[in-house]
């Protein structure tokens, strides 16, 4: 597993570490507004359906500020856009603790979601270039397990931390502590950290005096790949969105558990999700993307089912176990996307590319999140979650057959589009030393 690591420089471990941090607090930060729901409601007086379109806007304002920051990273670096997106998101963060109403939140919500939709493509783009072939599932899977991590520590900032303080405080509190990611920044450094075949794709663009527009991903080479991929993460964004999003809110409400005990199952989970994605990492390489999509979707459907509906009350010695399966699957499902995405988009727009599909998957899953208040009015809470998740799994799963199988294969440029296709495996790549 830890092969690659030992292969690499100082800059490429250097890079791993910032980006796996990064993606635990951009995990953090957008987990604990989810988790947050219950105190938000009591403290602003928000209705469920004004906190959950917050959490839709925030997502919708992630899908165009982060294939904006996306082609920004194609235009102007990699690692420069890093270190603007992680300060944005970080500031807005910070900013969410002193609203005083639900029209202020929502703007600030906004904001932030222009910054943050753009951090998890861009730190998947640099480390993904980085990387050999053979090891880049594993790389960046494993930087996925930030996820997890971060989605536990959302629960113990909106659970037991929150709870050491007065309501109206302890909200605000999970939210000030967004500040601290910012301090990542010092750590990347700027058009030194960006891969040499970006620099070798940029050159390419000098000599030839064009640059790949906004749309570029849109053409008709490219267009196959970019909606597919976008179907791909809406179907698996969605599926999570519609379970994990509500997890606090049906423990509360239908297991009878109190909000901080409610967060400590949701720690668990995470903790399954930490494994899950080491688990994945390993087995993308092994047994190829689509595989494991389709292995991991498929899991976590059975697992979300169990879950939801097993006559287990409040019990936690069954609640915990099967958390921890469940989340495994949860986030597991996530650790593919890194390698998949960027060996599926060309090195000139492999920023944009990569972030309008993770983002579209963000902004559809937002339509998830919507939608189960709406039908939780007429069936229990548990069945409209678990409705939405069949659905989203489905999407998923029947794109993996429209996709072409790219582990271990060479990234590409445009030039290499000419003679593969957007949807053609590319040729394979040379190993690595």
């Amino acid at each position: 597993m830890m092969g690659w690591y030992r292969e690499s420089d100082k800059r490429t471990r250097r890079v791993f570490w910032t980006c796996g941090a990064g993606w635990a607090m951009d995990a953090a930060d957008s987990q604990v507004y989810q988790y947050l729901i219950p105190l938000l409601i009591g403290s602003l007086g928000m209705t469920l359906g004004q906190a959950t379109s917050i959490a839709s806007a925030n997502f919708f304002a992630a899908a165009v500020g982060g294939w904006l920051g996306g082609w920004l990273c194609d235009r102007f670096g990699r690692a420069r856009m890093l270190r603007l997106t992680i300060l944005w998101f970080s500031v807005f963060s910070f900013a969410s603790g002193f609203a005083q109403d639900y029209s202020q939140l929502l703007v600030i919500r906004i904001l932030h979601g222009i910054g943050f939709g753009a951090e998890w493509a861009v730190g998947a783009v640099l480390l993904g270039e980085m990387i050999a072939p053979k090891h880049r599932g594993k790389a960046l899977g494993i930087v996925q397990s930030g996820a997890p991590i971060g989605s536990g520590i959302a629960a113990l900032l909106a659970g037991p931390v929150a709870a050491m303080f007065e309501p109206d405080i302890g909200w605000r509190f999970a939210f000030w502590v967004g500040l601290l990611p910012a301090l990542l920044i010092f750590f990347v450094r700027r058009e030194a950290d960006d891969p040499e075949i970006y620099k070798q794709a940029k050159a390419r663009e000098a000599a030839s005096g064009q640059n790949a527009g906004i749309a570029a991903i849109f053409t008709p080479k490219l267009i196959g790949v970019t909606l597919l991929t976008a179907l791909l993460s809406f179907g698996v964004q969605g599926a999570a969105y519609s379970v994990a999003n509500f997890l606090t809110a049906f423990m509360t409400s239908e297991r009878g558990l109190t909000q901080s005990v409610a967060s400590y199952c949701v720690l668990m989970n995470s903790v399954g999700g930490f494994i899950g994605c080491l688990a994945n990492a390993y087995l993308s390489d092994r047994f190829g993307r689509r595989a494991v999509f389709r292995g991991f979707g498929v899991g976590f459907l059975i697992m979300a089912s169990i879950y939801l509906f097993g006559p287990w009350g409040r019990d936690l010695r069954f609640l915990i176990p099967i958390g921890l399966i469940y989340g495994g699957f949860q986030f597991g499902m996530y650790a593919s996307f890194g390698p998949y995405f960027t060996e599926l988009f060309p090195t000139e727009m492999r920023g944009s590319g990569q972030a309008f599909a993770y983002n579209s998957g963000r902004a559809g899953g937002a339509l998830f999140i919507m939608g189960i208040p709406l039908l939780a009015k007429d069936i229990p809470l548990s069945a409209a979650m678990a409705s939405f998740a069949i659905v989203a799994i489905l999407f998923a799963v029947v794109t993996t057959f429209l996709l072409p199988e790219t582990a271990g294969r060479a990234l590409r440029s445009m030039s290499d589009l000419d003679d593969t296709g957007p949807t053609q495996s590319p040729p394979a790549a040379t190993p690595a030393p």
